[in-house]
C-alpha cells in the first residue's frame, strides 16, 4: 500500500494540487542571478532581463499605456505568495499591456507576476522624487484574499473556562 501511495499519489499532488502560479515556459526565461536588490539599485542594467516578483498592491489606474499598478515588493514563500513580514527591498512599477479591472487589483492585494525589466520612472511619492523601477507584466496570478479568524470573545475559546459560556450549571 505504501508503494501505490508513493508511485501515485504523491505525483498527482506535485502536478495537480501545487500547480505553480507561471507557467512552466515562462519560468524557464526567468534571470536566477537577478535579484529584486539589483533592479531597485540600477534598472537601467538589467533591462531586457525577465524576472519573477511578488508583493502587495499599493495602487493601480488604466492609462493609454495599459494598467500601470504600483507594487510594494514582498519575499516570497513556497507559492510564490508574498510572506507577511514588514520587510521590502522598495517599491515598482508594473505595466500590463491591456486592461485589467482596478477594483480587483486594488490596494492590499498580493501579486506574483513574472516579466521584463524596462527601465526606471521617477515620480513624485509624497514630498521626494523617488526612482520606481518599471517592468512589462508578461504573466500576473493575484491570489484570494486570505480570511482573517474571528473571536466572539475578545480571546480564543480555550482560554475560558467552561462555566464562562453558561449561565448556570446542569446537574
Amino acid at each position: 500500500m505504501r508503494k501505490f501511495f508513493c508511485a501515485i499519489i504523491i505525483p498527482a499532488c506535485i502536478f495537480i494540487g501545487c500547480a505553480a502560479v507561471i507557467s512552466k515556459g515562462l519560468r524557464r526565461e526567468i534571470s536566477r542571478d537577478i535579484t529584486f536588490k539589483k533592479i531597485i539599485e540600477d534598472p537601467d542594467a538589467c533591462i531586457g532581463k525577465t524576472v519573477l516578483i511578488s508583493g502587495i498592491i499599493l495602487g493601480s489606474k488604466n492609462t493609454k499605456e495599459g494598467t500601470l499598478i504600483e507594487i510594494l515588493q514582498k519575499p516570497a514563500d513556497m507559492e510564490g505568495r508574498p510572506k507577511d513580514v514588514d520587510e521590502s527591498d522598495g517599491r515598482f512599477l508594473a505595466l500590463y499591456n491591456g486592461y485589467l479591472d482596478v477594483a480587483i487589483y486594488s490596494r492590499g492585494r498580493e501579486v506574483v507576476f513574472a516579466g521584463e525589466v524596462k527601465g526606471k520612472r521617477i515620480l513624485p511619492l509624497d514630498e521626494i522624487e523617488y526612482t520606481y523601477p518599471l517592468i512589462s507584466i508578461k504573466e500576473i496570478h493575484l491570489f484570494k484574499a486570505q480570511k482573517e479568524t474571528f473571536y466572539a470573545y475578545p480571546y480564543p475559546h480555550w482560554y475560558y473556562p467552561p462555566w464562562y459560556y453558561y449561565p448556570y450549571w446542569y446537574p
